[in-house]
């Protein structure tokens, strides 16, 4: 990419231009246009720094498992994710409709990767006493699955039943105003997939946990909601209640 086309600077209006001027269809200009404005300032996706070290979670999760997930695992997506823009920039402004609709499955599986794997850092902290303390989340909780044990066991159950690859995630509805238990494939995202607004979300990748558990994903599961960050839960809620 030459220097003047400073990665994706122009890039969502030079899609919008697309629209008008080009053969590519209007829906699929506006998925590029989307994709391509989603870069942060700067240009580039980074990876996230952690809020916490990489041993901050053993004994359920061991620091040669994060360290692996993070440096490697989710680092390989943002990696992916960008040279899949810088592509697809390329393509917008060619208008080779071929080329963009080849990079849509590559964008979406990298993308979901990288957001997913940002919401899952955030989820976690360090199990000292993590509880879910009284407040809006709790008596939502309560009011759509009856208690908080209740949810716990459903969503645990679906997570451990997600086939292959994938992730468990609890979600807020905007229509209905409740909390909903859902999984993806892959790394497909909750809200794109579903609409639900992700609260938090369990990554049931073998490689978010067979060092620690070979294949025994119950295990990793049940162990998991020791980590989970309440604090940031209820404030994903707040948020998604607001908007």
């Amino acid at each position: 990419m030459s220097a003047g086309r400073k990665i994706f600077l122009n890039s969502a209006f030079r899609a919008a231009a697309h629209v008008n001027s080009s053969t590519i269809p209007k829906e699929l200009a506006k998925t590029s246009a989307a994709f391509l404005s989603s870069a942060p300032a700067g240009g580039k996706h980074t990876l996230p720094d952690l809020a916490y070290d990489y041993n901050a979670l053993e004994p359920i999760i061991s620091a040669e498992t994060m360290e692996i997930h993070h440096s490697k695992h989710h680092n390989t997506y943002v990696t992916n994710l960008n040279v899949g823009l810088e592509k697809l920039d390329a393509a917008v402004s060619n208008g080779d409709m071929s080329s963009i609709i080849g990079l849509q499955g590559a964008l979406k599986f990298n993308g979901g990767g990288h957001l997913n794997h940002t919401l899952f850092w955030e989820n976690l902290a360090p199990s000292n006493g993590n509880k879910l303390l009284d407040g809006p989340l709790k008596g939502l909780i309560n009011s759509c699955f009856g208690d908080f044990e209740s949810m716990k066991k459903q969503m645990s159950a679906d997570t451990i039943a997600v086939q292959g690859s994938g992730w468990g995630w609890l979600g807020f509805n905007t229509k209905t105003g409740r909390i909903e238990v859902a999984t993806c494939p892959n790394q497909d995202p909750l809200e794109a997939t579903t609409g639900l607004v992700p609260l938090f979300g369990v990554d049931v990748w073998e490689h978010a946990y067979y060092v620690d558990y070979r294949n025994v994903r119950p295990d990793y599961v049940s162990a998991i909601w020791d980590l989970i960050n309440w604090d940031t839960v209820e404030m994903r809620l707040s948020k998604a209640m607001k908007d």
